[in-house]
């Protein structure tokens, strides 16, 4: 682990390596927590991805606050910090990414939902899986000055400018310190407004390293936050005090449209896609709200979120999808993670189980229709050796004729006889 400090700025860079990587179970995994600032903090890696769609198949790695549930009420930490899956074969295609948020106890962790294609990282010719090993790092860097509330932090954003690398032949995917300057503050809200808003759009950057560059344009990447913020807004260009890399136009990632929230029963901001699955279910089951209304807002938008990121899941997946191992896992998550906000889902539970066991009736649809087709084949060469024994039969009949008609053509000869020569003996 690396040590910097620059002015107010400290910066750490902590390298992880997993070994026996693809043997990872496909929840979360957390690595050592590790010192910057008056925080610590961890890497989190989904090994098999965290975006739910079945069809994306990308490594998700996010920067997490460590213990963030015994820090005093109120805290948080504006951060700026990169996250690297190191090529253990030529450390110019390491592929990293840059961002910055402000760390608080209602988003205690932020990174990329889409780091990388899975199919890229298990290639063990590309060089980021060797001898089943993989290499993260994490740079971070955090500013000494502490925010006294929450809402302070809501309230303005540090944006801190990394110079990139004048070789340009040199790898820009690590923040150079020495050029970091001392924070700017922007305000992110309106005065007139009473409502705080929150942005993560900001988090949307360009991969910096030259292999990223070129890989960028094929898949999108998203900053992912796990828990869901009460309320997002679409910033205006103004907003973001962030200067974009000089990138060529095919280059750009591709921007991510931010999720749309609409009221669900006054309960809470939801996804505006799970709203219609989940006035379904709670006509038929109102025990669904009753049980949360006594919850905080915050929680009861939680459940509710979770509660209608499975039905989504469940009406938009195919059940041929789920042969496949991460849609599997997937729903398996899901599935757990809803388990913590207590619904009662007896009603619900059969169709998960059914869902997750889609896997095993392949198995066995396919056992039986070998067994099926096996029997077809005996029952074809029963039929074919039924018809040989009748042609045989035929075949029989006819020999026993010949033979019939043949011995009484025939006189038979005492062959130890002597041949003789007329009637002298």
């Amino acid at each position: 682990m690396e040590k910097k400090e620059v002015g107010d700025l400290v910066s750490v860079t902590f390298t992880w390596r997993i070994e026996k990587f693809s043997r990872l179970r496909p929840q979360k995994h957390y690595s050592d927590s590790f010192a910057v600032g008056d925080f610590k903090w961890q890497i989190v890696v989904y090994p098999k991805g965290s975006s739910g769609n079945p069809g994306k198949h990308d490594l998700s790695i996010y920067l997490n606050v460590a213990d963030a549930t015994t820090l005093s009420s109120g805290w948080s930490r504006y951060a700026q910090f990169t996250l690297t899956v190191v090529n253990q074969l030529d450390s110019d295609k390491s592929i990293t990414f840059e961002t910055k948020h402000v760390f608080s106890a209602s988003k205690s962790d932020w990174g990329f939902t889409s780091f990388m294609p899975l199919s890229e990282l298990s290639d063990c010719t590309k060089g980021f899986l060797v001898n089943d090993a993989c290499v993260l790092e994490a740079e971070v860097a955090v500013s000494q000055v502490d925010y006294t509330s929450a809402s302070e932090a809501h309230e303005t954003l540090f944006f801190t400018p990394i110079k990139s690398s004048e070789n340009e032949n040199e790898r820009q995917g690590r923040s150079n310190v020495d050029a970091v300057q001392f924070p700017q503050v922007l305000d992110f809200l309106d005065s007139s407004s009473s409502e705080q808003k929150q942005t993560n759009a900001d988090s949307l950057q360009a991969p910096i390293s030259s292999k990223a560059l070129t890989t960028s344009s094929s898949y999108q990447v998203l900053a992912f936050q796990e828990e869901p913020s009460s309320e997002q807004y679409c910033p205006e260009p103004n907003d973001s005090p962030v200067e974009s890399p000089k990138l060529k136009e095919h280059e750009l990632p591709r921007s991510t449209p931010l999720v749309e929230l609409m009221d669900f029963r006054g309960l809470g901001k939801i996804d505006q896609d799970y709203v219609p699955f989940l006035e379904a279910v709670c006509l038929l089951h109102p025990s669904l709200i009753e049980c949360q209304r006594k919850r905080s807002r915050g929680f009861t938008e939680w459940a509710f979120t979770a509660l209608g990121r499975l039905l989504h899941f469940l009406k938009t997946t195919r059940g041929k999808d789920m042969i496949e191992a991460p849609c599997e896992e997937h729903l398996q998550l899901l599935w757990e993670e809803l388990g913590t906000f207590k619904f009662d889902l007896a009603w619900l539970e059969p169709h998960v189980q059914s869902a997750l066991g889609m896997k095993k009736f392949v198995e066995r649809e396919r056992h039986v229709t070998e067994l099926r087709n096996n029997v077809d084949a005996l029952d074809i060469e029963i039929k074919r050796l039924k018809a040989w024994l009748t042609v045989a039969e035929v075949e029989l009949v006819g020999a026993k004729t010949d033979m019939g008609e043949a011995e009484q053509r025939f006189v038979a000869i005492n062959m130890d006889s002597e041949l003789g020569y007329g009637g002298w003996h």
